[in-house]
């Protein structure tokens, strides 16, 4: 998988834990594809702050991931279903 996906996908699972202006950068950057320069100058601050930001936010989202793993382990699980015979299952029914 692609870092970026990974990335928007890890915030699908954590984005309500960062702070509102974390969520804003976040969004902004991965969902509306502003450049960091266009972020800086909408929320009047410099780029390198938005840049900050923007690897603070990625750290937090891949921290959290591996303290709670619910990412990992919702791909575990639906590699489980997807293997798993279902006509079996019903055998044991």
């Amino acid at each position: 998988m692609e870092e970026r996906e990974y990335i928007i996908a890890l915030y699908e699972y954590y984005g309500k834990l960062l702070t509102l202006k974390q969520q804003s950068y976040f969004e902004d950057y991965y969902y509306d594809n502003l450049t960091m320069e266009e972020i800086a100058i909408n929320d009047s601050v410099s780029k390198n702050a938005v840049s900050k930001q923007l690897i603070s936010i990625k750290d937090k989202l891949i921290s959290l991931e591996e303290i709670l793993n619910l990412y990992s382990n919702r791909i575990k699980i639906n590699k489980i279903l997807k293997e798993t015979d279902f006509n079996k299952i019903s055998e044991y029914i």
